[in-house]
Formats: C-alpha cells, sequence, structure tokens
C-alpha cells in the first residue's frame, strides 16, 4: 500500500487549496478513505472522511461547509478541497487508509496559511 500526497502549500487566509492524494497497492475503490491534520505541538485529527463508493462524507465542525472530500475511484485518487482557509488551518496534512486491519498513512503534504 502506497499513498502519496500533494497540492500543499503557501496561501494567503481565505485561499483555496485541493490536496490530492495518489493511491496504489490495494483495491482503492473498496475502502474508506480519509485526511488527518497535525500543527505542531497538537495530536493528528481527521478532518475528512469519504466512503469506498464516494457516497458518504463526514467533517468536524472545525472545517464543515470550508473542506469537501471526493474520490475518483477510477484513477485511485482522494481529494481534498479547502476554501476559505484560516492560520488555524496550518498542518501537515496526511492521507490515511485501513486495508486488512493495517494502518496506512502517506507522508504528508504541509499547508500552511499566512500573510
Amino acid at each position: 500500500v502506497q499513498l502519496v500526497e500533494s497540492g500543499g502549500g503557501l496561501v494567503q487566509p481565505g485561499g483555496s487549496l485541493r490536496l490530492s492524494c495518489a493511491a496504489s497497492g490495494f483495491t482503492f475503490s473498496a475502502y474508506v478513505m480519509s485526511w488527518h491534520r497535525q500543527a505542531p505541538g497538537k495530536e493528528r485529527e481527521s478532518v475528512a472522511v469519504i466512503s469506498a463508493a464516494g457516497d458518504s462524507t463526514n467533517y468536524p465542525e472545525s472545517v464543515e461547509g470550508r473542506f469537501t472530500i471526493s474520490r475518483d475511484n477510477a484513477k485511485n485518487t482522494v481529494f481534498l478541497e479547502m476554501k476559505g482557509l484560516r492560520p488555524e488551518d496550518t498542518a501537515m496534512y496526511y492521507c490515511f487508509c485501513r486495508v486488512k486491519n493495517q494502518n496506512y498513512w502517506g507522508q504528508g503534504t504541509q499547508v500552511t496559511v499566512s500573510t
């Protein structure tokens, strides 16, 4: 299993970014996928979850209405569209899946929201 994130960067408050996570090594369309983030000195937290078929999503209140998770099962890719970014969204963002009782994380992509 391999997860490779991309799309992070520096953005001003109020800006937008689209993260991508390319997956390989497993039957992508059969598994729930999620995005998590970890800011310095803080615990890693989930920011978006999507069902295997892509017909169900879930977000914490902190990002509800600003973040949108989606997936393309034909391309084995999961996305995180982030709008209205705030300085408190600054963190390393990770793609995650649990396959056959094993947890897999990507290497992460840094998102920095600052003027």
